[in-house]
């Protein structure tokens, strides 16, 4: 089919189902922009069709004509119907442009008149093909979109690949998809033209099949369905959309341990080459199907003699992969086993999960396959499995442990001790642990609409709070509701005054109440005799008074790591030894909190405590980033934040964490996104505490971006925040120092001095020595902002050998930049009669120690004011004396602008060399402008010329 360009509607933008699909799709787009062609290709439902839909539909745009053909497989027997798509609806305008045996050759294959052939009408054909589509680039660009080449008839194909490899410079373009199952694309790129890039669509990962099943609108599903369709589908879009579709159109879900239900419309793509089967082999793979690491000695253990006969047929059909080095059988794709599966009748499962529950090597195993062969309540399975739970636990791995939880929850008659609840809240809690909040809440929700004990009931209520993670808000209803459930029981009540400490910190924003609320939790606990609960109020306290920098603060963190310690308690992220590493980082003391930190992370991934890991990954890229080990910091950020989404746990503070490293050593763009992303989940969450920490992230992005005013906004509202909460330490969120640094950039040093002693003040008070040394480093860009150049140089150079002595290598290289700017500043605008600032002018030592951070934004900034320090301090060397006189009254960065404006550098050429916005520089020219007498950058030229301005 073709589609005029004249007659087409206006572009759309690029579609947003192009999910996972980012980097491929700029690459395809740039490919295309650059003028050549794309072929875009992988296996089935993998997604090429809407990658190439959505690219045709960004880039079509700059074509004039825009060609499509798709072809199927049931129609690619007949010759000449790809090319009858192609240029059917433009022969009018191509035909009389033709010789007369081009046109009566193609006229015949696209009407079917005359019974044209390329054994008879070969060349003249070809050669048709190739004029047709010139002669439609002579009037403009040529885009040619064909989808499902596997598909196009061996006519078209080999017309279509004769004119692509003589089209030469010609404005011809093709945009085409192929399915291939490997590297086999290469028999598809004759019928493109040379300069083709071949781009291979692979799966997608989980958090891109759970983004795609969110778009299609499939947001019941849990998190755990997710990762299930994630493995089942392969990362296979198609697949994962069936997969999703067919669960949320389910009354039922699948029960603990079962597979997937596969719809009958994948299980036609992939169980066709069963019928090829023998029913032995079908039923080997059966076996192979239910267990969890099939082996050829499990399947023999299992009873299937033949085993190795029946899976090398099966192999053979490519229904198993070949690897020789692994003992263990692979399906080709997950989907095949899911797929078998669910295509066996009950019963037959039924008896392979039996003979699977005495061959299989694994307790936990044999306790599953154990459960799935019986049918209704047995209490000695029930208990099986619920040691096989505690087994996994051990090991950790507590998503195992909640599956096996509701199986045995499942088998517990109902007047059994421990119960069938029971054992679903210990399921709960075991998912918490895991990151599988929502299936916690889900059961600790079903659970409610029976349980008749307090004790019970409050156990279900801490889920439900648990699950909300930050976002304590959407369950503020609960605590009047779980209060009433604990009546007077010290026990529980002290669970319920811990929650309600964090719900005062994060929902009400007080700090003061949070603390007071934990104190009494633990109280509580003391007298109830609960020794976990106790430990956890203790710590969540001492968490609190070191943020607020209350004076109780060492000795309450005592007081939580004081024995007996619960080892769950010793190493979850608000327990006792994470309140100590917030006490140590603030402390300035970096190598033992980075030992402390490491040790927890080390424990929390062996018990498989997800949200701890997320938060410590977090913890330990803070560490590095302080201690000036940039590219270490951001590939834990970032591990932290693929975990995050992946859980659902923590995205804001991992995004936030991100955010800095990005700033810090990755790409500035993503900083500012990712700190408004962790500002918009606390803004949703009603977070106010994270609130302020991603608006600190998002200061400091601005101000590396270089965008001052921007960095000053930002930061004057968490200012607002943090006294709103009663946070007085300033080691808490360090960003004081970047407010008084913008503030001087953007001509208000008054206000910075303000900023530098309001915090200095909670900083001595508490000897926050690294705050000291920042808040220095901003006074000394005060003071030179004010002229006093040698002060301000002494005081950088004390401030730079202090950071280097505490450990803070990224905040030392950027106190050795400030030096060397201000002595590069002075050195190009000298005053009249004063003495040369001590030390070299160079901005060397700035760059080795960013570099040694690896630093690269910042050492990208050390590139460019050492640029425009090098060019600035030429014309004013060389500019005549009237030149000299005007600039002397202006502040340092005016005189920068107004060199540069000299130069002859327009306002974007000034902002990129002094690493500022577009909108500093126009402000500061307004203020140059006003001291000067003078009413434009035309007169700021003349000036230099030595001309007076009228």
């Amino acid at each position: 089919m073709t589609v005029r360009r004249d007659f087409q509607e206006p572009p759309r933008s690029r579609p947003d189902l192009v999910i996972g699909r980012e980097e491929l799709f700029t690459s395809a787009r740039e490919q295309l922009g650059r003028g050549g062609s794309v072929l875009l290709h992988g296996p089935a439902g993998i997604g090429k069709s809407t990658v190439l839909r959505a690219l045709a539909a960004d880039y079509g745009s700059a074509a004039r004509t825009v060609l499509r053909c798709s072809a199927t497989e049931s129609e690619s027997h007949l010759p000449f119907l790809a090319l009858a798509d192609l240029f059917g609806l433009v022969l009018e305008d191509v035909s009389g442009a033709l010789p007369g045996a081009q046109r009566t050759a193609l006229e015949s294959a696209l009407t079917g008149r005359g019974e044209s052939t390329l054994q008879r009408d070969g060349l003249a054909l070809r050669l048709a093909v190739l004029s047709a589509l010139r002669v439609l680039a002579a009037k403009g660009p040529v885009l040619v979109v064909a989808d499902d080449l596997q598909w196009l008839d061996a006519a078209s194909a080999e017309l279509l690949g004769f004119a692509a490899r003589r089209l030469g410079d010609t404005p011809v373009q093709m945009l085409c998809a192929v399915r291939t199952e490997g590297q086999e694309y290469d028999r598809h790129l004759p019928a493109s033209p040379p300069d083709t890039l071949a781009v291979r669509l692979g799966p997608l990962n989980r958090t891109q099949v759970s983004a795609l099943l969110d778009h299609r609108g499939y947001t019941p599903l849990s998190r755990s369905t997710i990762r299930d369709i994630h493995r089942t589908s392969g990362g296979n879009p198609l697949f994962a959309l069936e997969l999703g579709r067919a669960l949320a159109e389910s009354p039922a879900r699948p029960r603990p341990g079962e597979p997937l239900p596969v719809p009958t419309s994948l299980r036609a793509l992939v169980l066709s080459r069963l019928e090829m089967l023998s029913d032995e082999a079908r039923r080997t793979l059966l076996v192979a199907s239910a267990g969890a690491r099939p082996t050829l000695a499990l399947l023999h253990a299992a009873g299937r003699e033949h085993a190795e006969a029946e899976t090398a047929q099966a192999a053979a059909l490519g229904l198993l992969a070949t690897d020789p080095e692994a003992p263990a059988l692979r399906f080709a794709h997950p989907l095949i086993s899911a797929a078998l599966y669910a295509e066996a009748p009950a019963q037959e499962r039924r008896a392979v999960h039996a003979a699977l529950s005495t061959a299989a090597s694994d307790p936990i195993e044999r306790a599953r396959h154990l459960a799935l062969a019986t049918t209704g309540t047995d209490p000695d399975v029930a208990a099986r499995l619920a040691e096989a739970g505690a087994l996994a636990r051990d090991r950790g791995a507590p998503s195992v442990a909640a599956s096996l939880g509701l199986l045995a929850a499942r088998h517990t008659p109902a007047d059994s001790t421990p119960g069938p609840d029971e054992r679903r809240l210990q399921a709960a809690e075991d998912a918490i642990t895991a990151g599988e909040a929502d299936l916690a809440r889900d059961i600790a929700r079903d659970v409610l609409t029976r349980a008749t004990v307090p004790a019970e009931r409050v156990r279900a209520w801490m889920v439900v709070i648990e699950a909300a993670g930050q976002a304590l808000g959407e369950v503020d209803a609960v605590f009047p509701q779980v209060l009433a459930d604990a009546g007077d029981d010290p026990r529980l009540l002290a669970q319920v005054y811990y929650q309600l400490a964090w719900r005062g910190l994060v929902v009400e924003g007080d700090f003061a109440e949070a603390r007071q609320e934990a104190a009494h939790a633990a109280e509580l606990a003391a007298r109830g005799g609960d020794r976990r609960t106790e430990l956890m109020a203790l710590s969540f306290q001492a968490s609190t008074e070191t943020l607020m920098g209350h004076p109780d603060a060492p000795a309450t963190v005592k007081r939580a790591l004081k024995e007996p310690q619960d080892p769950y308690v010793a190493c979850h992220h608000n327990g006792a030894g994470s309140a100590r590493f917030r006490w140590l980082i603030m402390s300035d003391q970096l190598p033992e909190a980075r030992a402390t930190i490491t040790s927890l992370l080390r424990e929390v991934r062996r018990r498989g405590m997800v949200e701890s890991e997320v938060h410590f990954l977090r913890f330990l890229a803070d560490t590095e980033l302080r201690s000036g080990h940039c590219g270490r910091a951001l590939d834990l950020a970032r591990e932290s934040l693929r975990l995050a989404r992946d859980s659902g746990i923590g995205e804001g503070a991992s995004a936030m964490l991100a955010s800095l490293a990005e700033a810090s050593a990755g790409d500035v763009d993503r900083a500012l996104a990712l700190a408004r992303e962790a500002a918009d989940h606390a803004e949703v969450d009603g977070d106010q505490m994270y609130l302020s920490r991603a608006l600190a992230a998002l200061g400091y992005a601005q101000l590396v971006a270089g965008d001052p005013a921007a960095t000053v906004r930002s930061l004057r509202r968490v200012r607002e925040l943090e006294q709103g909460l009663g946070i007085n330490d300033p080691g808490r969120g360090r960003w004081h120092g970047d407010l008084a640094e913008a503030l001087v950039r953007i001509g208000e040093p008054g206000e910075a001095q303000d900023v530098i002693d309001t915090t200095r003040a909670h900083a001595l008070r508490l000897g926050r020595q690294s705050v000291l040394a920042v808040l220095d480093r901003a006074e000394a860009l005060v003071r030179a902002a004010r002229g006093e150049h040698e002060a301000a140089v002494v005081r950088l150079t004390s401030v730079q050998d202090r950071l280097g002595r505490l450990g803070y290598g990224l905040e030392e290289a950027r106190a050795a930049f400030a030096l060397a700017r201000l002595r590069a500043q002075a050195g190009a605008f000298p005053r009249t009669g004063a003495r040369s600032l001590p030390g070299p002018g160079s901005y060397d030592e700035a760059a080795r120690l960013f570099r040694r951070c690896r630093a690269l934004p910042w050492l990208r900034q050390v590139d460019a004011a050492a640029t425009a320090g090098s060019t600035a301090a030429e014309p004013p060397a060389a500019a005549p004396a009237v030149a000299l006189d005007a600039l002397e009254g202006l502040a340092a960065m005016e005189r920068q602008v107004a060199s540069l404006v000299m130069e002859g550098a327009t306002n974007r050429e000034i902002a990129a060399r002094l690493f500022i916005s577009v909108k500093t520089v126009e402000a500061t020219l307004t203020r140059v402008y006003r001291k000067l007498g003078i009413r434009s950058r035309v007169d700021i030229v003349r000036l230099a010329a030595g001309r007076r301005t009228t």
